[in-house]
């Protein structure tokens, strides 16, 4: 990455959670084994449209609230403790549908995707960090309602929770970013995205936080990533004993789930957080990953039935 950004070559590149594996892909968009859509850039200009109910989600198998409220225990024992301010606590759920993995890339509407053949896909609504011009961007999500519920954009711009978890995330990001840049700046805070959904539009709550990078970034992309992550918002604060805690709750390896992917074109960089998100397992089995932030302020069966919400395709428009 360091030796591609100081040339100004294109590359398509990856991360996962443990940093124990990586992609990478030099003049990506000269081939087709790995489809993906970084921002406006895209090596697939197919879509495709769903018309039938069968080809969409259904849940085989998820955590009963039981188990779920067992890993939240322990999370919010960790919290309780002072080791952390804010979790992100995930979950696998078994899930069914009619579609490959390439076939759910090209029905889905995001502005990030990425689909490895075999492994996973997937449809992020989040950006990791963009470059440009020297300034480095990032867009933490922390916040997400049914746009159905009455008042839901004014609910969940006030509510107290969600709003301690987005001051949280935000800071940290603002910490994060000024490892590398010479100033940061937040550009908006507690904006709104509305998302089409198989199950409905949902509201979600983002802020814009920016930093001024040194000159010569290019030429030292890879290790600026790398000093980055995992990436808060899908970790939590304070970063090294959250991710000790997660590990302990969680239980299974993550994976590319939760890491980052991104797209240099020569000029500018842009990623995203690997959320919304599908992985193949043994035996074509198919497991939907999700999850939410926990704090002290978090209520179990709240937060077990947001995860279960969060399991859904963001749809392409017909």
């Amino acid at each position: 990455m360091n030796s591609h950004g100081a040339a100004g070559e294109p590359f398509l590149f990856a991360f996962d959670y443990e940093l124990s594996e990586a992609l990478f892909i030099s003049s990506p968009l000269d081939q087709q084994d790995v489809l993906f859509r970084i921002g406006e850039i895209s090596n697939c200009n197919e879509q495709m449209v769903l018309n039938e109910e069968g080809e969409r989600l259904s849940i085989v198998k998820s955590d009963e609230y039981p188990e779920y409220k067992r890993k939240f225990d322990i999370i919010r024992d960790g919290l309780m403790r002072g080791d952390s301010y804010l979790v992100n606590l995930t979950c696998s759920t078994e899930v069914r549908s009619g579609l490959t993995l390439r076939e759910i890339f090209l029905a889905t509407d995001s502005p990030f995707g990425i689909s490895l053949p075999g492994r996973f896909v997937s449809f992020s609504p989040e950006r990791f960090v963009r470059i440009e011009n020297g300034v480095i961007s990032c867009c933490p999500m922390k916040g997400t309602i049914s746009a159905s519920e009455p008042g839901a954009e004014h609910k969940i711009l006030h509510d107290y929770k969600e709003s301690c978890e987005h001051n949280t995330i935000t800071d940290l990001i603002r910490n994060d970013l000024g490892m590398v840049s010479e100033r940061v700046w937040v550009e908006r805070f507690k904006y709104i995205d509305r998302i089409n959904t198989d199950r409905g539009d949902i509201l979600q709550v983002s802020s814009d936080i920016r930093g001024k990078l040194p000159d010569g970034w290019q030429g030292k992309l890879g290790s600026l990533i790398l000093s980055l992550l995992p990436a808060g918002s899908i970790s939590g604060a304070p970063k090294p004993s959250t991710v000790r805690l997660i590990a302990s709750a969680e239980q299974e390896s993550r994976g590319f789930y939760t890491g980052i992917a991104g797209y240099f074109d020569g000029k500018v960089l842009d990623s995203a957080v690997l959320i919304r998100f599908i992985e193949e397992r043994e035996g074509g089995k198919l497991f939907y990953r999700s999850g939410g932030g926990i704090t002290v302020n978090s209520n179990a069966r709240d937060e077990y039935e947001e995860m279960l919400a969060k399991i859904y395709l963001p749809l392409a428009k017909r």
